[in-house]
Formats: C-alpha cells, sequence, structure tokens
C-alpha cells in the first residue's frame, strides 16, 4: 500500500501545488511543510472561496487532516500567530490540528529588516528579487549556528541572551553597514513570548511522530514550498530561495527514513512562469504574455508581484524529474492555454556562439546569457477545456500537446489541472484515485 506522498514543485515555484494538495488530501491523515517559510503562497478556491495560505499546509480546509511545520521550515512567530487567526476568522479552526517541529528556527523583525536592506543597498550587485520576509537571514543564522529554535523558548533566560546576542550582531550591519534604523530588543522579546505562549502546545517531536504513523499506514503527504529550480542546490543559482525545494529536502526538513517515500509527483504548469530576477531562458515579451499573465492570474499570491512568462521547458524538466526522481507528473492551468492559436515547447538549447547542442546543467549566469532554446510548435485547440475531468474528453490537440510532453520526458501525466477549483482536475493514476476515496 502506498500511504506516502510528496508533491513539489519542478519549475519555479506557483505551480499549483496548493490545489494539488488539498485535492489529495481529503481523506489524508497528515500533511506535512518541510521546507521554506511564509515566502511561499499556495491559493486554494473552493466553493468560489479562495484562501490564500503562507505557513500553514494546504489541508486546512478538510477538518479531518492534520497539519504539520517539520524542522527544515522557517517560521515567524508573529506570521504564524497571525495565519492561525486569519484562518479562524474564515471558519477555519487549525488550533488544536497543527503540530510543530521544536527545531523549527525562527524568523525575527532583525531577519526582515536585514532583507530588506540588502535587496535596496547599493553594495549588492545582484538583486536576487526577495519576498523580503527575512527568510534567506534565518537560513544563514541556521547553517552559522547562531539561530534561535521553536524550542529555545520554553528556558526565558537562555532566550533572553540569546536574543540579545543576536540583535546586537545585527544591529551593528543595520546601523553601521546600511545605514537604517536598529531594532528594539525588549519589543522583540515580549513580543515573541506573547506568540510563544498561543502556540506552544501545538511543538512536538515531528520525526518520531512521522515515521511511526507511516508505519502504521496512515496518510500522509509532504508539501513542499517554491519549486525545485528555486533549490539552493539545484537551482539558477544564484538567483534560488534559501532552502532544498527539490526532495532532499523531505529527509532533512522533516527527519523522516528515506525509505518511507513511496510516491512522488512533481507539478509543473503547462507554461512557465518565473518572479524575481535570474535566468529564464523561454521568457516572452509579446501579446501572448499578456493573454496568459491576464488569463493565469500570474500575479504572486505572496508579494502581488506580476511573473514573468514563458513557454514550457522541457530541458530543464527532464533534469528536475532526474533529480527528485519522480513517479509521475502534474501538469496545471491546461485551460490558460485555450484560444491561442499555436502553442510552444522547447525541446532543447543552443549555444549562441557556436550554434552547437547544449547538454550539460547546471550553468554559469554568463552560460544562460548566451543560451538560445529551440522549440517545437503544437496547433492550438480554441475551445475551452476548463473543468473537464476526463482525459478523452479534452480536444484532441490538447491531448496531442500532453502525450508529446509525456513522451518527450517519458514520464506518466498522473494529474491535469483544467480549473482552479478542487473538482477541475483529470486524474489517470488509479493510485491517485484509490488515494482520495
Amino acid at each position: 500500500m502506498i500511504n506516502s506522498i510528496v508533491i513539489l514543485g519542478i519549475q519555479w515555484g506557483d505551480e499549483g501545488k496548493g490545489k494539488v494538495v488539498d485535492l489529495l488530501s481529503k481523506k489524508s491523515n497528515y500533511v506535512v511543510r518541510y521546507q521554506g517559510g511564509n515566502n511561499a503562497g499556495h491559493t486554494l478556491l473552493v466553493n468560489k472561496k479562495k484562501t490564500i495560505l503562507h505557513l500553514i499546509p494546504s489541508c486546512v480546509l478538510h477538518k479531518n487532516v492534520i497539519a504539520v511545520l517539520g524542522n527544515g521550515v522557517v517560521v515567524s512567530l508573529i506570521d504564524l500567530v497571525n495565519e492561525i487567526n486569519f484562518l479562524k476568522k474564515k471558519g477555519i479552526l487549525i488550533k488544536n490540528r497543527l503540530i510543530l517541529s521544536p527545531s523549527i528556527p525562527l524568523i525575527f523583525k532583525y531577519h526582515i529588516k536585514l532583507d530588506k536592506a540588502r535587496e535596496s543597498s547599493i553594495l549588492n550587485k545582484s538583486v536576487i528579487g526577495t519576498t523580503h520576509k527575512g527568510i534567506g537571514p534565518a537560513y544563514e543564522d541556521k547553517i552559522s549556528r547562531r539561530a534561535i529554535r521553536m524550542n529555545d523558548l520554553y528556558n526565558l533566560d537562555y532566550f533572553y541572551n540569546l536574543l540579545k546576542k543576536n540583535v546586537k550582531y545585527y544591529n551593528f550591519q543595520l546601523e553601521h553597514l546600511y545605514h537604517k534604523k536598529t531594532i528594539n530588543f525588549k519589543k522583540i522579546f515580549n513580543q515573541s513570548i506573547t506568540a510563544f505562549e498561543k502556540i506552544k502546545h501545538m511543538i512536538q517531536d515531528v520525526s518520531y511522530l512521522l515515521n511511526n504513523k507511516i508505519d502504521k499506514n496512515k496518510k500522509i503527504i509532504f508539501e513542499g514550498a517554491q519549486g525545485s529550480l528555486l533549490d539552493i542546490d539545484h537551482g539558477t543559482y544564484p538567483y534560488v530561495s534559501s532552502s532544498n525545494s527539490s526532495i532532499g529536502g523531505v529527509i532533512t526538513g522533516t527527519g523522516i527514513g528515506i525509505n518511507k517515500i513511496k510516491y512522488i509527483i512533481g507539478v509543473s504548469k503547462t507554461y512557465c512562469t518565473r518572479v524575481g530576477n535570474g535566468p529564464f531562458p523561454t521568457e516572452i515579451f509579446n501579446h501572448i504574455s499578456k493573454y496568459l499573465c491576464t488569463k493565469g492570474k500570474e500575479f504572486g499570491a505572496t508579494t502581488g508581484r506580476k511573473r514573468r512568462i514563458g513557454w514550457l521547458d522541457l530541458f530543464l524538466l527532464k533534469k528536475m524529474i532526474l533529480i527528485n526522481s519522480l513517479s509521475g507528473l502534474c501538469l496545471t492551468k491546461i485551460d490558460v492555454l485555450d484560444y491561442l492559436p499555436e502553442i510552444k515547447v522547447c525541446t532543447k538549447y543552443l549555444d549562441k556562439n557556436s550554434n552547437k547542442e547544449i547538454y550539460s546543467y547546471p550553468f554559469t549566469i554568463e552560460n544562460w546569457r548566451n543560451i538560445i532554446p529551440v522549440y517545437k510548435t503544437f496547433k492550438g485547440w480554441n475551445q475551452s477545456t476548463r473543468g473537464l475531468t476526463l482525459f478523452l474528453d479534452l480536444p484532441i490537440e490538447a491531448q496531442n500537446y500532453i502525450n508529446f510532453i509525456s513522451s518527450f520526458l517519458n514520464i506518466s501525466i498522473d494529474l491535469i489541472s483544467t480549473g482552479p477549483n478542487r473538482h477541475e482536475t483529470i486524474i489517470n493514476n488509479k493510485f491517485l484515485k484509490d488515494f482520495i476515496q
């Protein structure tokens, strides 16, 4: 019996993972976030009601499912409490069905201020385009072994001394390097203690819990944030996130054994988007870009920023399928391509200088600039696919497009999203059908 699923993005994020998690978690027992922070934005649309989540896993609309944040996630206590209260106002009670790892590194105001200062500084020659949520500096603290973790707040004296040391460290940078206002230590300390009191009953050993529950055949979904092309090791470095958003993050971010993972599905749009700066070989700038941006509502759920638009890049998807050892693929937003006269997919790269095919990845920033994408063009289907639930009901041109992607990538297309609502989905995999029964 397959009872543990990983759902992760294989582009630059914003692939529609939230909807997929919401759909597949209907009959699951636990949904687990294993990396990232509130820089993620997962949008759920159920019964025409939109819910945007940033920290809490995308299972919250199912009252029987328990949400878990693993040790690989970085958390702002203030934002976590605010999100819990936001859900409460919508009638979604999460207080007694959220579990937090004691090893979660915390985000404080000084992380956020430093994040913003760096992005706006003239000293920074290559702005990444972060969400200004303090994610990068928080992960830096973790690697530098000065992070304050969730369980450190149980001992107030210990927490007091740690926080004071860190505030002094960050205030020095803010004042002398970036010429910004410093942080008030007492205010952060008091706010943190107040927030901690509201969530400390949720803390327990996540690694033991998950390994134990998988052994007992409980259904568990691991929910990725961002996308594999933003992975700190395997993404388009340095224009990446600060965590492992590929498959390795599941193991390190929760403490489960590698043999506990039974099925891995990668989520990709039927075209590409990217927020922030960085390489984007198939990016387009014409009227089609504007059309896809408008119809696909391509604006960041966390920042509201307009997303960059491009054609589907099969060269990069092949690499992401390889490093994530995917069992199957989910294609989203097929309906956004409706009524386009033609649709392109990138099948390979050529070097601009030599005109020779490029096979290796990753590339240097200079290499990215010299890439020429080669496209295969498909005829559009000029009719609506919105809400279809059977593959054979798709227009033949849409079937041809999807079948080509499957054949080229040598992977099964197990899910196809035909709209933002939960039920607007084609399920091509019997195991997935059984999983939600």
